[in-house]
């Protein structure tokens, strides 16, 4: 279960408050899965917050608001309702949100104009989760919900993009969906001036308009939009191209390879693992660790430090302990 922060268990605290009048230490720290010294903390937090909460000791003491209390409604620009959700769902490495994340994501579309949850909505549906870090730069939420909107309605769009290089272009995209990654968010579609499906990081995207023309083209059946950002983020990084054949199921190679590693891909004959690396003794290494029969489809190279390597471990294994 996806661990949940502190501004949520607090909010959660505020919910249970306001159902539950006089709900005890004991409780409050069960239900939100903290100790009651950190329940202390929170009540200390919302009365920073000018929220009024009380605490009474003895038999039928408890935590309280005053009874005409009532939290103010929640006003949010479009920008920083798209800021608040793309934090909330960022905050979840291991999948969609859960728990109080999910009752806070449920009542900020309540309040939300029809236009912009509409959007929310799309970027929900739309967005995978590929292998998680720490978050990085956040994209603008105007963009991010834009982008989950037209891959949700399967159209294109313009969009001026920055590469890394500082270099800028205008580019037409058919988006085919959203992945977090590794602390960013990237969408990944068909870009018309490759003709090819492209992975962009959604905060190097200046500007996004409608683009002329038809409805975009479905993905291709069986695409995964995850798979393709982690293929094309391992494009980038390291000298050799690594295809290997390993000998066994998807569901095993998936717990010893993780997302940002390799690609992994099922076929009738294995899995072929895809990557890059800078070094191939290093590579031989980590593959001799995976602990399944595999074959080396490329590079050449790979199989000759796979042989040094075993060479090496026959030495180790064939030394004595000196006397």
């Amino acid at each position: 279960m996806p661990k949940e922060r502190p501004t949520t268990r607090v909010l959660a605290m505020l919910e249970l408050l306001q159902d539950r009048p006089g709900i005890n230490g004991r409780d409050l720290a069960q239900r939100l899965g903290v100790d009651e010294r950190t329940v202390r903390r929170y009540a200390a937090h919302l009365t920073e917050l000018g929220i009024p909460v009380t605490a009474e000791r003895g038999r039928y003491g408890g935590y309280r608001l005053p009874p005409t209390f009532r939290l103010p409604p929640l006003t949010l620009t479009d920008d920083e309702a798209g800021t608040v959700i793309l934090g909330l769902l960022a905050n979840h490495p291991d999948g969609p949100p859960a728990g109080s994340t999910e009752s806070a994501l449920a009542k900020i579309n309540r309040v939300l104009p029809p236009a912009v949850a509409d959007r929310v909505a799309a970027l929900r549906g739309t967005l995978v989760f590929g292998h998680h870090a720490d978050p990085g730069t956040a994209p603008d939420p105007r963009i991010a919900m834009d982008l989950a909107a037209a891959a949700r309605d399967r159209r294109r769009v313009g969009i001026t993009y920055r590469s890394w290089r500082g270099e800028t272009s205008e580019r037409e995209l058919a988006p085919y969906g959203l992945v977090f990654h590794s602390g960013r968010w990237y969408v990944t579609g068909l870009d018309s001036r490759r003709a090819a499906i492209r992975v962009f990081r959604i905060d190097r995207i200046r500007a996004l308009r409608p683009a002329e023309g038809a409805r975009a083209a479905p993905p291709p059946p069986g695409f995964d939009p995850a798979a393709q950002v982690t293929a094309s983020l391992g494009e980038v990084s390291g000298r050799h191209r690594v295809e290997v054949l390993l000998h066994t199921t998807l569901e095993q190679a998936a717990r010893r390879v993780p997302p940002a590693a390799a690609a992994l891909t099922q076929t009738p004959e294995g899995v072929v693992l895809v990557t890059r690396a800078e070094r191939l003794d290093t590579m031989a290494g980590y593959l001799a660790g995976l602990g399944c029969p595999l074959t080396v489809r490329r590079p050449a190279g790979l199989r000759d430090a796979l042989a040094r390597l075993s060479d090496q471990l026959a030495a180790y294994a064939a030394r004595t302990r000196e006397p």
